[in-house]
């Protein structure tokens, strides 16, 4: 493990080690939530990085139904889409002991995400928030969430005086248009982690910290070099 200002590195030398140490420590989490005050909150990213942590998280036993779980992000496709978060959640996170947890849906069936902004907003704002923990990965263009390089509103996004929860975003790396919350909606959370893999972006993400070069414009570094909340990064090869 290492430390570096508001960033805390937990490396493994296997994804599986990694995956079974985060469901373990964002479950303790969870519990703790429930002791105090009875319910917990829970926003995951997709993709294909969490998939085991997915899996190792939904055998954890705990009071799953008083869990709310929804998503950091969004591609504005239905849940019947391969492309879906949501569907990746549902098919790999709410199993087994988890399958009894609430979903929060981002998308809402409307045919832009500017059309569905309200009720996506509407829909966290009705959350008890903070989070209880949020999940985030990272794409090999240095985005987070859906915070992608060169976002209609990714300015707004990043934005840690910005009072928007939730917002569209379209960018020219994102394929379909997204949905995806803000930062300071994500910041809101007890605690917060980052889930990479792979040796690039472990090169990448010392970049970022670092500020080298194109790197230090990469959306993910305003995650990285925030001091509202620590990060803890899980790293495997």
């Amino acid at each position: 493990m290492t430390t570096h200002l508001n960033v805390t590195t937990h490396s493994f030398t296997d994804c599986q080690a990694q995956a079974v140490a985060l469901a373990e420590r964002v479950a303790a989490r969870l519990r703790a939530a429930l002791i105090e005050r009875g319910r917990a909150v829970l926003a995951v990213s997709g993709g294909s990085t969490p998939k085991e942590f997915f899996v190792r998280l939904a055998h954890e036993v705990l009071d799953w139904a008083n869990v709310q779980i929804t998503l950091v992000d969004e591609r504005w496709v239905p849940d019947s889409d391969e492309r879906s978060n949501a569907k990746l959640v549902k098919s790999l996170l709410l199993q087994h002991a988890a399958s009894a947890a609430q979903f929060v849906p981002l998308y809402t069936g409307a045919p832009t995400p500017e059309e569905g902004l309200a009720t996506a907003n509407a829909r966290i704002d009705a959350l008890p928030l903070p989070f209880d923990a949020v999940i985030l990965g990272m794409g090999d263009d240095g985005h987070t969430a859906s915070f992608f390089p060169g976002g209609d509103h990714l300015a707004a996004a990043l934005d840690l005086d910005g009072h928007a929860r939730v917002l569209p975003m379209r960018a020219p790396g994102a394929g379909e248009p997204r949905i995806t919350l803000s930062l300071p909606t994500l910041l809101g959370t007890r605690a917060l982690y980052l889930l990479v893999s792979g040796e690039k972006k472990r090169d990448l993400l010392a970049d970022v910290r670092l500020g080298l070069d194109t790197a230090q414009n990469y959306p993910v570094r305003a995650v990285l070099t925030q001091q509202r909340v620590p990060v803890a990064v899980y790293w495997c090869p």
